[in-house]
C-alpha cells in the first residue's frame, strides 16, 4: 500500500471518512498520463483497503477537471499497431473503470475543463457536483480519435450521446450539464469542494453494508443489460479507430510533433469553423 508521499501525479488524503484524491498536474490540466495511471490505482487501492473510507471524490487541481488524456504522451510513446493500441486503451478503460467498480461510491467534483478521459471518469462516478464553470464534452472526432469507456450512452442516453459523441462536443456548460443527467448539481466554484463532501457525508450517514450493496445492485442491473459487453465492443472500435488513423489524425499528429499542440488544436479549430 503506498503513502500519500509516494505519489507524483496527484494529492492524497482522508477526511471525514471520505478519501480525496485530487488530479495534480495544473500546468497540463490535469492530463492523464501513465504516472497519472499509477497513481490512481494506488491511490484507489489505498482507499478501498482502509476501514474509515465510505466514499471516494476525485477532483481536479488548478483551473481543470481534466483535460483526458494526454495527447503529448502519446505521441512520444503510443503504439502503433493495433496490439500495442489494445494494451494501452484496455489500460486507459481500466483506469475509467476503477472509479465505476469501486466497492464504496464515488463522487466527481468537477470544474473548468472537463474532456475526453477526464469527462469519462466523472461518468463513471456515482454522483458527479459540478462548478459554474465546467466545461464537459468529448471532442474526440475532432481529431481522429475514438472514445475509451463508452459510458455516456448509459448516462444520458442514446440522442443526447450521440450529438455530444457526433459533432465532438466539449463545451457543454453547467446548465445544460444538470439538464441531460450528466452532473447531479450545480455549485458556485468557491463551494464546489463543501459540496462534495457534503454528498460524501450524506453517503456516511447511511448503513455502510447498505450502501455497498445497493451499488453493487445498481451496477449489476446496468452489466444485466449488456454495459460491460457494450463497453468491449466498443473498446475494439476504438482500437481499430486508433490503429487505422486517417488523414485528419495524420496532419494532427504532423503538428503537435512539429508546433506543439496549441498549434494542431488551433488547427483542428480552424478547420470547424472553415478557416483551414
Amino acid at each position: 500500500m503506498s503513502d500519500a508521499a509516494d505519489f507524483t501525479t496527484l494529492r492524497y488524503a482522508v477526511r471525514d471518512g471520505a478519501a480525496e484524491i485530487l488530479l495534480d498536474r495544473p500546468h497540463v490540466l490535469n492530463a492523464i498520463d501513465p504516472a497519472m495511471i499509477v497513481d490512481l490505482n494506488a491511490a484507489l487501492d489505498r482507499a478501498e483497503a482502509d476501514p474509515q473510507v465510505r466514499s471516494v471524490i476525485v477532483a481536479g487541481a488548478g483551473r481543470a477537471f481534466s483535460a483526458g488524456f494526454d495527447l503529448k504522451a502519446s505521441a512520444s510513446c503510443g503504439p502503433r499497431d493495433a496490439d500495442g493500441w489494445r494494451r494501452v486503451l484496455t489500460e486507459d478503460l481500466a483506469i475509467i473503470m476503477r472509479f465505476w467498480d469501486c466497492p464504496m461510491p464515488t463522487i466527481a467534483a468537477v470544474h473548468g475543463p472537463c474532456i475526453g478521459g477526464g469527462f469519462e471518469i466523472a461518468l463513471a462516478c456515482d454522483l458527479a457536483i459540478a462548478a459554474e464553470d465546467v466545461r464537459m464534452g468529448a471532442p474526440e472526432v475532432r481529431f481522429g480519435s475514438g472514445i475509451v469507456a463508452l459510458l455516456l450512452p448509459w448516462v444520458v442516453g442514446a440522442r443526447p450521446a450521440r450529438e455530444i459523441l457526433l459533432c465532438g462536443q466539449d463545451r457543454i456548460d453547467a446548465d445544460r450539464a444538470l439538464r441531460l443527467g450528466l452532473v447531479n448539481a450545480v455549485v458556485p466554484a468557491d463551494r464546489l469542494m463543501d459540496a462534495a463532501r457534503a454528498r460524501a457525508q450524506d453517503i456516511r450517514a447511511g448503513a455502510e453494508a447498505s450502501v455497498r450493496l445497493t451499488k453493487l445492485a445498481i451496477n449489476r442491473t446496468c452489466e444485466v443489460m449488456g454495459l460491460r459487453a457494450a463497453l468491449d465492443q466498443a473498446l475494439e472500435i476504438d482500437i481499430l479507430i486508433e490503429a487505422t488513423g486517417g488523414p485528419e489524425r495524420a496532419e494532427f499528429n504532423r503538428l503537435r510533433a512539429i508546433e506543439g499542440l496549441k498549434a494542431a488544436i488551433a488547427w483542428r479549430e480552424a478547420r470547424l469553423t472553415g478557416g483551414a
